[in-house]
């Protein structure tokens, strides 16, 4: 008798494990997002959208502004210093100017196997009214895996309007995210998020395909000011063969 209450025991303790685990699968991944511009905020609203919990970075996250951002967003955002918010995701989003990234990355702790969401652009430069090459011979997406080698930058969402991305229908319904990386798992975890908020995911290859997509966006820029504001999207749809 005593055996088969032991037994009962550990069958429902196994039973309870396998069901936390069942609904821990069921539930989705928190995300990051660092940052709480048009960019980051466009972002985390699709991702709430389908079920995603998020905690934005902030440097400031008290700030009145802030905390009126999460508390609209509703019950499942947060905020918290960026250090704590990396610490609470394993999809950590820069959702910031490329130049403030470099004094904050020692900052954030350990980020090692992370998958680090990479939408940033280097500063633009304007030559003869038109945005002119990179200066630099590498790209965002290459100097911050140098900065965080252990992590996994995919680049990804840095060409398109966040106003697209909140309503890709404005551009016809079809948006394209390229990406880029050197981790093809990380590449498959961004590319179902990017397909989770009906945008269009497409994987270019290793991250030094980020200087190409880097450029896109100066493209993107310069169509913008040859036609006086009008602008576009890219779609970029694989042959079938």
């Amino acid at each position: 008798m005593r055996r088969r209450t032991v037994l009962a025991g550990v069958g429902a303790t196994i039973a309870a494990s396998a069901l936390r685990r069942a609904h821990a699968q069921a539930g989705k991944e928190k995300i990051a997002i660092l940052g709480t511009g048009r960019l980051g905020q466009a972002l985390a609203t699709c991702w709430l959208r389908v079920g995603h919990p998020i905690v934005f970075g902030s440097r400031t996250p008290g700030d009145e502004r802030v905390k009126k951002i999460v508390t609209d967003m509703g019950a499942t955002v947060s905020v918290a210093t960026s250090r704590e918010a990396a610490a609470q995701a394993e999809v950590v989003v820069f959702a910031l100017p490329w130049k403030a990234v470099k004094d904050l990355v020692p900052t954030l702790g350990d980020l090692s196997a992370k998958v680090i969401i990479d939408p940033m652009n280097e500063a633009l430069r304007v030559v003869d009214g038109y945005p002119a090459p990179a200066e630099a011979a590498t790209s965002v997406g290459e100097q911050l895996q140098a900065l965080l080698p252990t992590a996994k930058v995919v680049k990804a969402f840095n060409t398109p309007a966040a106003a697209n991305i909140l309503n890709p229908a404005r551009a016809g319904g079809h948006v394209s995210i390229p990406l880029a990386g050197a981790d093809l798992g990380a590449k498959t975890r961004v590319a179902a998020l990017v397909t989770e908020i009906g945008l269009e995911p497409l994987d270019t290859g290793p991250l030094i395909a980020a200087r190409y997509i880097e450029d896109l966006l100066r493209l993107t820029v310069g169509y913008v000011i040859y036609n006086k504001g009008k602008s576009f999207e890219y779609h970029l749809a694989p042959v079938k063969t």
